[in-house]
């Protein structure tokens, strides 16, 4: 692997990876985003990531890349965010880190083939950031869970068996530390290929029952796309930036052959033609016009726009400010009372007789006190345990155990910051505000939660 810190300059380069610390650290800590098992901030496994790779290499690329590399994949930033921030090189290499398997692709070993075949394919330099990735994740996972670590071992083995082309050094270390770790747990020969194994850390079993599939696949992608303006690749630019602005679009498809291959928004128009500034749609960008909510919701954390092909063309588009159409809230909202019903039955099934009050505040029991009598008095038939908060719910919940397995959450305060989420997603839907603003990581993390009922339905 070349060494380009001569190409920009020291003092260039270490700005570089300044700014795409910085970067990072921002789009974690926005999200309040933590170590699975320890709590810790998420940037301290960026920091140990970036670290292995300044070890084998100064390239102010990799190195970024190496801060970058689950930005897109765990924050609401976009591809097209760290583009417009660092440029297209660093970008790449985000994306080469991106997977792109989605929930409707299949169970999690079919998805898992396919983001292996997708990293077979990137470049040596983020190969090497995905070894020092992998070199981390090994450690903190088999010390801390020693059941899903046969799964991620196994998993591991797949991968290394794709990452030879990055650096020497870290592909060595990181047979070593899978070596270890086997060995720490017992296992010997583990597989290089991905077993159908499924991750049943924090299981959704308990979702599943309570969610039906038909509900989850209530809308499609189609119900939500807007038809994508497309012109020839030969067309003028001056008449197609006309159309847009006309239409108030704000991208256009490009076509090849008659069909769609690529896309312009108006900051891409470099030349007088408006293809001369086409940017190519990626696989993973592209879904069926039937695909659900879910394989939406996750190409957008990822992707600035999402296409919908019908018929194998691309017709449609989607951007995330279509997550706030009525027919997304609907189906969110369906979902958040769905889930708010569950809690509500769980405290009737965990505590009879409303025993669970020993275990509230007097204040917030007060406050709950205070909304049963003014329902009754009104004429609404109600119980005390109804006219809780979602914070209220998940404060009594999180002191059992069983509840807490259920669900996956591994921490109190893991549990009471999901409760937050929820409210706040719950509230910005009931009175009509920006979700996409306020709620995109919460809305990302149900969606994740929604895929594994769907794989387990």
């Amino acid at each position: 692997m070349a060494d380009r810190i001569d190409e920009i300059g020291t003092e260039a380069a270490e700005s570089l990876v300044q700014r795409a610390q910085v970067f990072a650290t921002h789009a974690h800590k926005r999200i309040d985003h933590r170590r699975k098992y320890t709590q810790a901030p998420y940037t301290d496994h960026l920091a140990a990531t970036a670290k292995l790779v300044k070890s084998v290499t100064n390239d102010p690329a990799t190195l970024a890349a190496a801060w970058l590399h689950d930005t897109v994949e765990d924050t609401p930033a976009t591809v097209q965010d760290v583009e417009s921030e660092f440029g297209k090189r660093i970008a790449g290499l985000v994306r080469e880190l991106t997977d792109v398997s989605r929930p409707g692709d299949g169970n999690r070993a079919v998805r898992k083939a396919i983001d292996l075949a997708h990293l077979a394919q990137a470049s040596p330099e983020a190969k090497t950031v995905k070894l020092a990735d992998l070199i981390n994740n090994c450690t903190d996972i088999t010390s801390h869970d020693a059941r899903f670590a046969s799964v991620f071992l196994t998993e591991m083995a797949a991968l290394l068996d794709v990452l030879g082309e990055g650096h020497a050094e870290l592909y060595s270390l990181a047979q070593k530390t899978h070596t270890r770790c086997s060995n720490r747990l017992g296992l010997k020969g583990v597989l290089s290929s991905v077993e159908v194994v499924e991750d049943r850390r924090g299981s959704s079993g308990a979702l599943s029952s309570m969610i039906p599939r038909m509900f989850i696949d209530s809308f499609s992608a189609k119900d939500v796309a807007s038809p994508l303006l497309s012109f020839d690749g030969i067309v003028p630019a001056s008449e197609v930036l006309a159309a847009m602005q006309a239409q108030g679009q704000a991208v256009v498809g490009v076509r090849e052959g008659g069909r769609v291959v690529g896309y312009v928004a108006e900051a891409d128009f470099t030349g007088e033609r408006c293809g001369e500034g086409m940017r190519a749609i990626e696989p993973g960008q592209v879904i069926a016009g039937d695909s659900t909510l879910v394989d939406l919701i996750q190409v957008l954390t990822r992707q600035t726009f999402c296409f919908v092909s019908f018929f194998d063309d691309v017709a449609g588009i989607v951007s995330r400010e279509d997550m706030n159409k009525p027919v997304v809230r609907m189906w969110l909202f369906g979902i958040v009372t769905i889930i708010e019903m569950y809690l509500t039955e769980s405290i009737r099934t965990l505590h009879a007789d409303d025993a669970w009050q020993s275990l509230m505040g007097k204040s917030r029991l007060d406050k709950a006190l205070s909304l049963c009598t003014e329902r009754r008095r009104r004429g609404y038939g109600c119980e005390l345990v109804d006219c809780l908060q979602v914070s209220d719910k998940f404060q009594i919940l999180i002191k059992d155990a069983s509840f807490m397995e259920s669900l996956g959450f591994e921490s109190m305060n893991q549990a009471k910051q999901a409760a937050k989420d929820l409210e706040s997603l719950r509230n910005n839907l009931a009175h009509g505000q920006d979700i996409v603003t306020h709620d995109w990581a919460q809305i990302a993390r149900l969606a994740r939660q929604l895929e594994g009922i769907i794989h387990e339905q």
